[in-house]
């Protein structure tokens, strides 16, 4: 059996101190090198803005799925005693946020379509935006 010669031992001295931590036994600590508080940070700031910009994902799919049914209950004259739809009705109502009377065509159901894709767009650039600015 070889055995690891101890520290020390060996063809050259051992070592005396110096600007370098010394290299033996335990050393680095579980195998991983020293790091650096400041990239100990940063790691873990960018580990916390990507969580926070998937949250803004998904909640902007939320959004954007919200609007999409809305616009389809419209469109295929969705019965509107129905407790989902009207749900729905409520929560896109509520989300779309004055956009909502942008376009008044004299076609109801063009309106809907084009107000409520308005919103959409702007939710998607207004999320798009922000995603970006966490990820930097």
């Amino acid at each position: 059996m070889n055995y690891p010669q101890p520290p020390g031992h060996g063809p050259y001295p051992p070592h005396q101190g110096g600007p370098y931590p010394p290299q033996g036994y335990g050393y680095p600590p579980q195998g991983r090198p020293p790091q650096d508080d400041y990239y100990e940070e940063r790691r873990r700031r960018d580990e916390s803005s990507a969580r926070v910009a998937h949250v803004v994902r998904v909640v902007l799919g939320i959004v954007l799925t919200i609007f999409l049914l809305h616009v389809l209950f419209v469109v295929f004259d969705a019965n509107q005693g129905n407790e989902f739809v009207s749900v729905i009705y409520v929560l896109a109502k509520t989300l779309v946020l004055g956009l909502g009377d942008v376009f008044t065509p004299d076609d109801a159901l063009l309106g809907v379509v084009l107000n409520y894709g308005l919103a959409a767009l702007v939710y998607v650039v207004i999320g798009q935006l922000i995603i970006k600015a966490l990820r930097r």
